[in-house]
């Protein structure tokens, strides 16, 4: 299996690039002042505890609970072997994730061996994403999934990736629900620094069991996972003069994105999904060569299990107008 994703490839970057959720807004000068001031001559504290129990009082919950990782990629492929390597039944060999979803997950199971199953009842690994990727839309049948998390020996983990860039909406998961799950948080995408790589995992309240998983992914770790530079955008991220940021640039987004929609909408044969997000989905033939002799990356959605479809983030009025200009040029007639 290939691994697919947005952004710059071999080629470099494109000028115009609409194929990563980045936030059009960052990155956030808050943390880039701050990062011009840092110290990367010697390693992290190798326990992480300042940033272990910054991330703690900013989420309301012990120290204990919080699983640094290099990324969310990273965490997912950890996840993975976990359940690969120290679980041995044959539901343990399971996993299930949603047809239309990030293609980490289906790659980590192929790595490792773990079939997937159309039932996530029938299973204990279970990966969600609200808002969701590509569609940027709220799940469905959460009641179900619910239940189905306080089955033992059961992970169901919640990529919260895309919550900080809701534009619209509310998390389909009450602060008590999502105690009982397994987060994944990896916030540079809304501070506009995913050349960052830093995240984390909130474990559900401590039981136990949920202590042996955490101890046992802690282990599965490598040495500083990650580096000085990540330590600092995640620190900054629960500052309140970084949520304010956040906060303000949510605004400047809802404005971007009804524009863009706007403007794609008088295009003939282009169909706009809904979405609760800065990117949202759209269906059309495309020529993807005219797209790149004007520069013009999105995000072929073939891989996400929808063909026909491109996921397009939300840019800046200047990328806007070359969007239009190149997709007015790449429409093919049906």
């Amino acid at each position: 299996m290939k691994r697919i994703h947005g952004g710059p490839n071999e080629l470099g970057r494109a000028k115009w690039d609409f194929s990563t959720n980045n936030n059009a807004c960052g990155p956030c000068p808050i943390i880039l002042s701050q990062l011009t001031h840092l110290d990367a001559s010697s390693y992290p504290d190798y326990h992480y505890t300042d940033l272990q129990s910054q991330l703690a009082r900013f989420h309301q919950v012990s120290p204990e609970r919080i699983v640094l990782a290099t990324s969310a990629s990273e965490m997912i492929m950890r996840i993975s072997s976990y359940y690969a390597c120290f679980h041995s039944s044959s539901t343990d060999k399971k996993v299930w994730y949603p047809a239309q979803s990030y293609g980490d997950y289906p790659y980590a199971a192929n790595v490792w061996q773990l079939e997937h199953c159309p039932d996530p009842s029938q299973t204990n690994l279970v990966w969600l994403c609200e808002p969701s990727s590509p569609l940027g839309q709220s799940l469905v049948n959460t009641h179900s999934l619910m239940q189905h998390s306080q089955t033992p020996n059961t992970m169901v983990v919640l990529d919260r990736a895309y919550e900080p860039l809701r534009l619209s909406g509310v998390s389909s998961f009450s602060k008590q629900q999502c105690n009982q799950l397994w987060q994944l948080w990896s916030p540079n995408k809304v501070l506009g620094l995913t050349g960052i790589r830093a995240a984390y995992l909130i474990a559900p309240e401590i039981t136990p069991q949920v202590m042996a998983t955490i101890k046992q992914l802690n282990q599965m770790a490598a040495s500083w996972p990650i580096g000085s530079h990540g330590v600092a955008m995640l620190n900054a991220w629960t500052q309140s003069k970084v949520q304010d940021w956040i906060q303000q640039s949510l605004i400047q987004l809802q404005n971007l994105k009804a524009q863009q929609i706007n403007w794609i909408r008088e295009l003939d044969g282009v169909e706009i999904l809904p979405s609760q997000t800065n990117f949202f989905c759209i269906k059309a033939h495309l020529n993807a060569q005219i797209l790149k002799q004007h520069q013009v990356q999105l995000r072929d959605a073939t891989s996400f299990g929808l063909p026909g479809y491109w996921r397009i983030s939300v840019q800046t009025t200047e990328a806007q107008h070359a969007l239009i200009t190149a997709l007015k040029q790449a429409l093919i007639p049906k």
